[in-house]
This record gives structure tokens, sequence and C-alpha cells, in this order.
């Protein structure tokens, strides 16, 4: 029985209800009396059913698809701006005892190069990485109790936050680590985790088992319920993925959304972000040996659909994607890219021996952070670095609040501007800087109240005479 608010994956995330919500939708996905009302209930801003949701999906009709497109870059502009945050990921091992036939960190491969970073080989990356200009990390391990149990997640952490190098400093650290118990949610609450992601890979739960035949991951129903243990831990951002590729994409939107609504219905707050990865080549994965890959133009539309169903949560796309079709993604929906990434244990320092590959999967927007930065402002967006709602305690309900009334632009808009002239006097190339100056300008008028507006004016100037960290 399909129950929001069940506590029981296979009630929240309901077989059954995902099949009429795909069959509703197909036999309404011409109904343009349907598809209207749902369109007009979109534009309040307050998002939609996962049936409704299905229905703009499956839609057929040109005309109405482009109104979808035009109404989530609307909502996206409403509720994030002209903003995009920044991030990289740092993977701290690859050992893991799970038998995941999709990715290359599966046990059985013997011939991947397994490593585990000492907390020295942290330091030099993170200070990498601060070198870099960034501020904000999604940390990264495979499954080990052995090599990377909770106690080395927890040092590691400490260490990353310790690290103060130039004027360099990772201010916020999210973790994306397998599902684990209440207890050790609250211990990565104490260690100061900004958002916990864990990516479900597939909620189709046939599927999902086949596709982890071996090893703790292959219980669906404790992956299924780590978001809900997480809260009980006190993480209060917590966030959501699929990974496009594994089974019909139309199921896992369907069951996406109902567990986006689960949240809502269980704990009064929704995922602070969801993550769209699409299947990709790694190590000794072949993404053409899944059958259920999905086009540019239909991941397109995914994205504006999340975004309509879903308005206040952060949309991250990585480098797994192009920079076209990076693009493209921005402007229906994207919140946040990640930049100059790696996805091997190491490589920011220095680079990894081509013998010693550890990659996760391969990168397809190999740009350095900083020509993603100057290419993000040539296309008119601000590169945000900001941190400051984890920082001052805007999380959980209090950040949704905010967000949903639209009162969080008050904040971001500036917070974006002054970590930007951070970056720009600290790091950026004297082009990338050029640029960057004129849109800050730019952008200070768009700071809508006098008063902020001129405190703004202040910080920026003293940024530029080597003060930092100025937030709202």
């Amino acid at each position: 029985m399909y129950d929001p608010k069940s506590a029981n994956a296979e009630e929240f995330i309901s077989h059954e209800e995902v099949l009429d919500t795909l069959k509703y939708a197909q036999e309404n996905k011409n109904n343009i009396a349907l598809i209207d009302q749902i369109i007009e209930k979109a534009k309040l801003r307050k998002g939609l059913t996962h049936k409704e949701a299905a229905v703009l999906l499956d839609c057929e009709i040109e005309e109405k698809n482009k109104e979808i497109y035009a109404l989530a870059e609307q909502i996206k502009k409403d509720f994030y701006g002209n903003r995009i945050v920044m991030f990289a990921p740092l993977y701290l091992s690859n050992y893991c005892i799970n038998g995941c036939v999709y990715c290359p960190y599966h046990l059985k491969n013997k011939h991947i190069a397994r490593k585990k970073m000492t907390q020295d080989e942290i330091r030099k990356e993170v200070i990498a990485l601060q070198d870099m200009g960034h501020k904000r990390l999604a940390l990264e391990a495979g499954e080990d109790p052995v090599n990377n149990p909770i106690e080395y997640i927890l040092e590691s952490i400490n260490t990353i936050y310790s690290i103060k190098h130039k004027n360099g400093a990772i201010r916020r650290v999210n973790v994306n680590i397998a599902a684990t118990t209440v207890e050790n949610y609250k211990k990565l609450k104490d260690a100061g985790i900004g958002t916990y992601i864990l990516f479900q890979e597939t909620y189709h739960k046939e599927s999902y088992e086949k596709l982890h035949p071996t090893g703790p991951k292959h219980d669906y129903n404790y992956h299924t319920e780590a978001m809900d243990r997480a809260m009980q831990g006190g993480i209060d951002d917590v966030g959501l993925g699929v990974l496009f590729g594994l089974e019909l994409y139309r199921y896992e939107f369907a069951a996406l959304l109902m567990h986006a609504e689960h949240l809502e219905a269980a704990f009064g707050v929704g995922p602070h972000t969801i993550s769209v990865p699409r299947i990709c080549p790694a190590d000794d994965i072949d993404p053409t040996s899944f059958d259920n890959g999905i086009k540019d133009e239909i991941f397109e539309k995914i994205v504006a659909c999340i975004r309509i169903s879903v308005p206040y949560t952060g949309m991250i796309v990585s480098t797994r994607e192009s920079k076209n079709c990076r693009e493209r993604m921005l402007r229906l929906g994207i919140s946040q890219l990640s930049g100059g990434s790696k996805t091997s244990v190491g490589g920011y320092s220095e680079p990894e021996p081509e013998e010693e590959n550890s990659a996760q999967f391969d990168v397809s927007d190999t740009r350095t952070l900083d020509e993603i930065v100057k290419w993000l402002m040539e296309l008119g967006y601000i590169p945000s670095f900001c941190t400051a709602c984890y920082r001052e305690g805007r999380t959980g309900d209090r950040f949704m609040s905010l967000c949903k009334s639209g009162q969080i632009q008050n904040c971001c808009h500036p917070n974006a501007l002054m970590t930007l002239k951070e970056y720009l006097e600290d790091y950026a190339c004297p082009d990338t800087k050029e640029i960057g100056e004129a849109l800050i300008q730019k952008e200070i008028a768009n700071v809508p109240k006098e008063k902020v507006r001129n405190i703004v004016i202040d910080n920026l100037e003293n940024i530029s005479k080597g003060s930092r960290d100025f937030r709202f």
C-alpha cells in the first residue's frame, strides 16, 4: 500500500503506485485540458505531485513542451536567480566490498588501483583544491568497514576543516558515503557536515537487487530508508539522486519525486539537492551494456520537470556531462556544478599515473575551475562559492521556509557576489578577473535593499584590501 508517511521503503516508494502513475501519464500525455491545468498549478511555484509531473514528462504536444521549458527556466530564476554554486568531489578511498555491476569499485575488479589516502595526503589534496579556489567539497568513499570505517571519515572531515592555506579554506564538506546507522549519522552531524548525499541508483527493487548482487548495498530497504535515518540523526539537509540509464527513466522519475514527497510528509523538509547523473564510461564499465540509456533531449526534459515539480531544491549536474550538455541544463534548472573535478583517489595535488588509474568514472568536462568560472560569467551567471546558509544555521526547515518564500534571495545574491570577489582577487587569471569585476558591478544594482547594497559595496572594497569571509 502506498503511504508517503510510512517508514517502510516499499510503502513510500510503492511499486504499484509507480506503475499506476506511469499508466496515468501515458493515458493523459495528450490531454490538453489536464496538461493546461497542471501547468497552471506549477506556475504557483508550490510544486507538483509525482502523478502530475509524470504527465508533463510524457507530454508529446510541442507547444505545451515549450511552455514547460519556459516555466522551468522562470522558476529556476525565481528561486535561484542567476547564481551557480561551485564545488568539487574529493575521493578518500576506492576500497569497496559491494558488487555493484555499474561501478568499477566493485569487489571483483582486481585490476583497478586500490587507494586510500592518509591524512597527510588529504592535506595536500585540500591545499591543491584551495589553491584552485574551492570552498565546498563533496566527500566520497567506497563502502568498506575495515578500510573506510566511520572513524576514518570523521578524522578526514576534521582534517579538511582544519586546513587554512593562504586565503584558502574549505567552509562546507558535504558527504556521499554508504547508507549507515542513526548513530553514525549523529557523528557526521557533530563533525559539521553540510549535506548528506546518497544516490538511490535505481528505485526499481527487482532491478536494484540484480545490480547490487553482493555486499551490504544489496539490501534495498536499508539503502532506500537511509535518508530517514540521517534525518533522525539530526542531519537537516539530504541530497537525493538516481543513476539514469540503469532502469526505465519514467520509473525513476516518478519514484524520485515520491521520495521527495516522503521526506516532506515524514519530516516536513524535502531534499536539499537532487542530482541527475547518467551512467558513463569507467574502468571496466561499458555504458552500452545497459539498455536504458537516455538521449540528451529526454535528459533535458527530466531536468525541466524536476525543477517544476520540486522548485525549492538545488539541482546538481557533474563533470560526467559535457560542456554543451551542462550549458543547456543550467538554463532548465541546474543550480550547482562541479568544476576542475577529479574522480580518482588523489590527483589534485599531482597527476595520477596512468597505470594507477583509480577513477570512479571518466570526466567529460575536463576544464579547469577558472575556465568554468569564466564560461559561466560569459553566459551571464554568477559563480558562487557561498557557504553562508550552512554556517549561519539556515539549514533544513529554516532554509526551506526562506527558499519557498523567496526571501533567501536577500542573502544569496549578495553572498554570491562577495565570494566571487574573493575568487577573483585570490585565484582568477587576468581575463577571468576582468570579466568578473564587470559582472559584479552590474549585479550590485540587482541587490534589492539599499542598506544591504551599501554593505555589499563596503565589503567588496574591504575584500580588495585583503579582508575575507563576509556573509549575510
